[in-house]
């Protein structure tokens, strides 16, 4: 049985592969509404023409859809999350998946009420060739047990192409909530921790005092129960750089070591994910770039099955409540 799909909301540019990834497993998608102008809007409708507007999005939530994919502006994806679970569809949500430990109370009540999947997309580790190998390594072995995750996450601002939202703290929920989700989600799989302490946070704008509300400079450095971590998180990228940031993941283990050189490497021709091992028998580049990215498909067949492969909903849950405690520790609150 193939999918439906609807989409509230199309603020952040990931809403293209959470609809292309979805697509590529045989769902469809009818539906689409948003909460006033998007920048995405024209690109969306390019890209995807047979996605029809819908001016109120009762007919999305009242509709046959099994799933709605969200993408609107960070601190609404909760309640819109929370209306779709309570009309009886499951949700795959961009991150960060919500903004507030509030938000993220409600959440989990509603997903136990009401038996409901919602997925945060993290595409960082989801949609990212090298980050999948490198699961597949640590599994079998490869580095021995995880003593430490560091994660680089460099972004260019792209001032031109941001909307308002993108400034205001309240609305983007501030860079360790938004993306270090990312990075939470990473460091909680590589590690596999399940109870962390947030031994530093720290948030800063250095560069837009006339926008207050902007954070260009984030840091958290996790302790975790099978683990470590230092997270830090820029929108410094130069333009030089041939994509939009030089993200970087390291694995440290006991018996081994895995860095993914995730959207280039720097001062060589242009190549996505790159992945370099090192251990007592191995000191060797993999290309990844060839590597099949599962988390749209287990997430259909979760959906299906009523299953939880592609991520373990506790999982989802942690990463968030992770990331805005950083944050809030970040903030003195």
């Amino acid at each position: 049985m193939s999918l439906k799909l609807a989409v509230l909301g199309i603020d952040h540019g990931h809403i293209f592969g959470m609809l292309a990834g979805m697509k590529a497993e045989g769902a469809s998608c009818a539906q689409y509404w948003t909460d006033g102008p998007a920048v995405t809007e024209e690109k969306f409708n390019s890209v995807f023409p047979e996605v029809t507007k819908v001016p109120d999005r009762r007919a999305i939530l009242d509709g046959d859809a099994d799933m709605v994919l969200i993408s609107a502006v960070p601190a609404d994806r909760a309640a819109l999350a929370i209306e779709a679970m309570e009309a009886g569809k499951d949700v795959m949500v961009d991150k960060p998946g919500c903004t507030t430990l509030e938000q993220l109370a409600a959440v989990r009540e509603c997903v136990t009420r009401t038996g409901r999947i919602w997925s945060v997309n993290f595409s960082e580790r989801f949609e990212v060739r090298s980050a999948v190998k490198a699961s597949q390594l640590v599994a079998d072995g490869a580095v021995g047990r995880v003593v430490q995750v560091v994660t680089l996450a460099p972004h260019k601002q792209n001032l031109k192409t941001r909307p308002d939202w993108y400034f205001r703290r309240e609305r983007y929920g501030g860079i360790l909530t938004d993306i270090g989700s990312h990075q939470v989600d990473q460091f909680l799989h590589f590690t596999g921790s399940t109870e962390v302490t947030v031994a530093h946070a720290l948030v800063e704008n250095t560069t837009m005092p006339e926008n207050p509300g902007f954070q260009d400079f984030g840091e958290m450095t996790l302790v975790g129960d099978c683990g470590h971590g230092y997270l830090r998180l820029d929108w410094f990228t130069p333009d030089g750089l041939p994509t939009w940031g030089d993200g970087r993941l390291f694995i440290l283990g006991t018996e081994g070591s895995i860095e993914c050189r995730k959207y280039t490497d720097v001062g060589l021709p242009h190549r996505t994910d790159n992945l370099y091992l090192t251990n007592g028998l191995r000191n060797d580049y993999i290309d990844c770039r060839n590597v099949e990215l599962p988390y749209f498909r287990l997430l259909t067949e979760d959906i299906q099955a009523r299953t939880y492969t592609a991520a373990p909903q506790e999982h989802t849950f942690r990463t968030m409540d992770v990331a805005i405690r950083a944050q809030m520790k970040a903030e003195g609150k």
